[in-house]
């Protein structure tokens, strides 16, 4: 659906020339939510506008549904940008017009009658949960309202793709999650393209299907929403992930006297991390019944990644040397993550 390749902006002048996005190669598979999370100023604001070429880039290409968009003139974009829409931070609503007449704007400038009109704008209103908001201005309503007022117009010329610049970061967290709930819906009804912009980790864990993460221009690691946040290679992405996912053992393991070895009477300090179907697996009660070990829990966490259960386990487990050796194996055996944390005296 979406295909950057090699795309770079560089913005000139006279105080130094600064390299706001570097050579970027990304593909945006059709239907899909994509994330793009970075920092502030990382380049994730400059990557979205080269998508519509409100920000033309210094080289590379850019195509969207077939189309290079790079060779187009800024008339045939005119033209191409009604399949891509927009939201953004601050709504950009227009303060004199009703929320009808918001969502109305862009039909009226492609020149539909009012009876046209009429026909998009009530379903759109309808979809987004504003059907007894339709003659209120932008002033009555509240943050949540107005976004959702930004979603039906930028669905008003039934586009292919929408992109969401930062369209939950003046929201409440409840708020938010509203939002993230209807364009999940949307994604779902609509089979619609959606390309996320966020500073936000909880944002990208709720909702997601893959993730790039950018830093200074870079896009320095993509691939699956669970991949990328179960299973973290860049120092950035181990940063953001931290926000949402807590992978440093807890003090009261930090303050335990570890081996890396057994020796007699000691106690085997395991973590465990479940996914998917495996969170709903009797896994402790199984070791227990199986290998004559006594299993105490010490921390634990769940946790959802959009339709994805995630769980993190710290376990003691006691016994004879053998039966805990069979038990870590039966463990290795799962479908699940196991780290061995050390040997407790």
């Amino acid at each position: 659906m979406i295909d950057l390749v090699n795309v770079a902006k560089t913005y000139y002048s006279k105080a130094g020339d600064i390299k706001a996005l570097q050579p970027t190669d990304l593909h945006i598979r059709s239907g899909e939510i994509f994330g793009i999370i970075g920092l502030s100023g990382a380049g994730k604001s400059t990557l979205v506008r080269c998508i519509n070429m409100l920000e033309r880039p210094s080289s590379g290409q850019v195509f969207v549904d077939g189309q290079e968009l790079t060779k187009m003139s800024e008339k045939e974009l005119r033209k191409v940008r009604r399949s891509i829409g927009m939201i953004f931070q601050h709504f950009n609503l227009l303060a004199s017009r009703t929320v009808y007449d918001n969502i109305a704007f862009p039909l009226e400038i492609q020149g539909l009658s009012k009876s046209e009109i009429a026909k998009k704008v009530q379903p759109l209103l309808e979809l987004v949960q504003l059907e007894d908001r339709a003659d209120y201005y932008p002033s009555q309503l509240s943050g949540g309202q107005k976004q959702r007022v930004g979603i039906a117009r930028a669905l008003a010329s039934d586009p292919k793709v929408l992109l969401c610049d930062e369209a939950t970061s003046a929201l409440d967290p409840q708020t938010t999650k509203s939002i993230l709930d209807l364009l999940q819906n949307i994604n779902k009804k609509l089979g619609l393209t959606i390309v996320l912009i966020t500073h936000q980790m909880e944002v990208v864990k709720a909702i997601c299907d893959r993730v790039a993460v950018i830093e200074n221009g870079v896009i320095v690691e993509q691939g699956s929403m669970v991949e990328v946040f179960t299973q973290p290679q860049h120092p950035t992405t181990k940063e953001f992930t931290k926000s949402v996912i807590n992978a440093e053992l807890p003090e009261i393991i930090k303050k335990m006297a570890l081996s890396d070895t057994y020796e007699e009477g000691s106690k085997l300090i395991v973590r465990l991390t479940f996914l998917g179907d495996s969170a709903g697996e009797p896994i402790v009660s199984g070791m227990v019944k199986r290998f004559d070990v006594e299993v105490s829990i010490i921390y634990g966490n769940i946790d959802q990644l959009k339709d994805t259960p995630f769980g993190i386990l710290i376990v003691e487990v006691a016994g004879e040397k053998n039966n805990i050796a069979a038990a870590l194996d039966y463990l290795h055996a799962r479908e699940l993550k196991t780290e061995v944390i050390g040997y407790e005296l």
